[in-house]
């Protein structure tokens, strides 16, 4: 086998893996309660881990995290924790680790309207865990920022 078809074979399976981990990612995310939360990000990582054949034992959890890699790892809690809505024609990333939820446009140059990140709220769950009052967000440019109801949750 040459070294390109090498290079090949390996960025297909790079990209398989990618595929069906964010298809895996984004079926999943909404099984594990309470969502918007870092419990619900353990659970996901627990199961996964628990269906790639290890033991809920602490040991093995470990081992798990330390196969996945922080890289991946990062990258997956970003997807966990992000929500496209094409219909809104918003994109929210709502890690409960951060300071504030973000709400930006998917299309360039559209303006976010207070009623578009009320509903986008609502239909993603997160009108309970942050102020629908527009006084509390900020507005930079084009991103919309919205702190956290209780910072507990984190």
């Amino acid at each position: 086998m040459s070294s390109m078809e090498q290079i090949s074979l390996i960025s297909i399976q790079a990209k398989a893996f990618e595929f069906a981990l964010l298809e895996l990612i984004y079926s999943k995310r909404d099984s594990f309660e309470p969502l918007w939360s870092v419990d619900s990000w353990v659970k996901f990582l627990i199961w996964l881990s628990l269906n790639c054949g290890l033991s809920g034992e602490k040991q093995s959890l470990e081992l798990f995290a330390k196969a996945m890699g922080s890289p991946l790892t990062t990258r997956m809690r970003k997807l966990f924790f992000e929500r496209s809505l094409e219909d809104l024609s918003l994109h929210v990333m709502a890690d409960p680790a951060e300071a504030q939820v973000l709400i930006m446009p998917i299309a360039i140059h559209k303006e976010i309207h207070d009623t578009d990140v009320v509903q986008a709220l609502q239909t993603i769950g997160l009108s309970e865990k942050v102020s629908l009052s527009s006084a509390s967000w900020k507005r930079h440019d084009s991103i919309v920022s919205i702190p956290w109801n209780v910072k507990s949750d984190i």
